[in-house]
């Protein structure tokens, strides 16, 4: 078993366990998740979530994201400044549409979650910007 710094299995889920997961998606979930699709700007039903809680991945609910380090970056997604913990996520480069930019990925089920930039606010200058669809919200209980 890998385990995350936090204490969390980030074991590489199968094909089989992940197209099981893929069952309860709806068609928007599973075209981003999967397909690595982007949903429209100021769209998504997280980007206006201001309660306290934890951003988990849709599809195999790996914590990815905590409510404390969100932001309105303005540009029409939910944006962190950085992950709940740096190992549940990959970095993978994206050349697509004619620029480059950094793919993030759920390390546990590869699901699509958005793009990370390097223009957000202190501390980190990171701006992680996120599909809703890739995310489920967990309230602080």
């Amino acid at each position: 078993m890998e385990t995350s710094e936090s204490g969390y299995d980030i074991t590489p889920l199968d094909e089989e366990t992940i197209e099981r997961l893929a069952q309860d998606l709806n068609e928007e979930e599973y075209r981003i998740l999967l397909d690595h699709g982007t949903e429209p700007a100021f769209c998504g039903t997280l980007l206006d979530n201001k309660m306290e809680g934890v951003y988990a991945c849709r599809l195999c609910g790996l914590p990815l994201f905590d409510s404390a380090k969100k932001f309105n970056s303005g540009t029409g997604w939910p944006s962190f400044y950085a992950p709940f913990d740096k190992d549940h996520l990959m970095n993978i480069e994206d050349n697509s549409y004619g620029m480059r930019r950094i793919e993030i990925r759920c390390a546990r089920c590869g699901g699509h979650q958005g793009h990370v930039f390097p223009d957000g606010p202190p501390p980190t200058g990171q701006r992680y910007c996120l599909n809703s669809a890739s995310l489920t919200f967990l309230p602080k209980e």
